[in-house]
């Protein structure tokens, strides 16, 4: 993360852009490596106001943040708490969607019967049953190990590398087939 400091009307001393610079390092924590973020720090003294403007931004990401005080110090941390506030608010945000996201991903099993025909009649099917399950995370080659072991015909799985839900089945001449409707 990129940090630059302006400062209008007073002459910062080299204790306060350190202080600074390492108070505003601990946001980075919050941004990931692709955001490309940098950080806009504006410090103003008007007569006893020490003012300090923040503004973080990236890919998808714009924070501000306004303090005053009467000391720098304390306005320099009370910036950094606001910014750290919204940083924290919108990265739980992006948590609940993907958790919500992965939560809606249910499979429904439905079992077919297909009546007896009466001459003349073409058998129809019907629903016999009905289960919906969350399929488990799980990488291709530990799908194709369980659907062995377990004995069934196909398994529907969540894919641990797409995050998807794929389909890994037995065919009849014994290998397996792999299905990926994302594809």
């Amino acid at each position: 993360m990129e940090i630059k400091f302006n400062f209008k009307n007073f002459e910062p001393s080299d204790h306060l852009k350190n202080y600074a610079r390492d108070r505003f390092e601990k946001l980075s924590k919050y941004i990931t490596a692709n955001d490309d973020a940098s950080l806009q720090v504006n410090m103003e003294v008007e007569k006893f106001r020490h003012i300090a403007e923040c503004i973080l931004t990236g890919k998808d990401l714009h924070i501000s943040a306004n303090e005053e005080t009467e000391d720098m110090y304390s306005t320099v941390d009370l910036s950094l708490d606001k910014l750290e506030a919204q940083l924290k608010k919108q990265r739980d945000k992006i948590k609940d969607k993907k958790k919500k996201s992965r939560e809606k991903q249910q499979v429904r099993m439905d079992i077919v019967s297909f009546a007896p025909a009466e001459e003349g009649e073409s058998r129809e099917p019907r629903i016999v049953a009905t289960d919906q399950y969350e399929p488990k995370p799980m990488p291709l080659d530990e799908a194709a190990m369980q659907l062995e072991t377990l004995g069934y015909e196909f398994l529907v799985f969540l894919n641990a590398e797409t995050e998807r839900v794929n389909v890994v089945y037995r065919r009849k001449d014994g290998d397996f087939g792999f299905i990926d409707p994302g594809v």
